[in-house]
């Protein structure tokens, strides 16, 4: 199967789950929590202008793309930021879906690649309709290991950054890292890193693993 397959079905998965708009959804929310709190002070006020702003994203996918289950997502993620944070009055409570996910995300990685049973692998393949047949493959088993190690190495970073920021309570460095390492940034990154790795299919790769 050529590169050039892959790169389309993994493309069609992502987009499957709701592709650049549910990032782009999640990054707007949170930096409209962020501006409103500073402009305003006020936690309640701020979550309801998030969840606002994600309503308008999710009103114009259903008018125009007649998609639901995916602005649905988003919707609920910034409901349960949104919750958090009206319900205790502290602001970086607003963040703390994003600390608990990178958290968690890097202890699936983690332990798929202990279990050499890679993320990437398992997504892809799938994508790809292999199923378990790339493990059978060394070198293609490697870079599945790799891709997933790029994005261990996201989430570790992003749990040092944002775990120390929450529990201080600092909100506006809090926001911004959340944005950047929870958020699109990253992970664009992230995927731009296991593209390069991938595209060289066929050619040796250091073993890691």
């Amino acid at each position: 199967m050529s590169f050039s397959l892959l790169t389309e079905k993994s493309l069609s998965l992502f987009a499957a789950m709701g592709g650049w708009r549910t990032v782009a959804e999640g990054v707007a929310s949170r930096v409209l929590f962020l501006i409103t709190y500073l402009a305003t002070g006020q936690v309640s006020t701020s979550a309801l202008v998030a969840v606002g702003g994600v309503v308008v994203f999710a009103a114009i996918r259903v008018f125009t793309d007649r998609k639901y289950w995916q602005p649905a997502i988003g919707l609920a993620i910034v409901g349960v930021s949104a919750l958090l944070a009206g319900s205790t009055g502290n602001a970086v409570d607003f963040y703390l879906p994003a600390v608990l996910t990178q958290a968690v995300g890097g202890a699936v990685f983690l332990l798929s690649i202990l279990v050499r049973l890679p993320v990437l692998g398992l997504v892809l393949g799938a994508a790809r309709g292999e199923r378990f047949s790339w493990r059978r493959d060394p070198a293609q088993r490697r870079r599945y290991q790799l891709c997933t190690a790029i994005f261990l190495a996201k989430y570790v970073l992003a749990t040092a950054a944002l775990l120390p920021l929450y529990l201080t309570a600092q909100v506006t460095p809090l926001g911004i890292a959340a944005t950047l390492l929870g958020g699109a940034p990253a992970m664009g990154v992230c995927g731009y890193l296991c593209w390069r790795v991938l595209r060289t299919q066929g050619a040796p790769v250091r073993r890691i693993a």
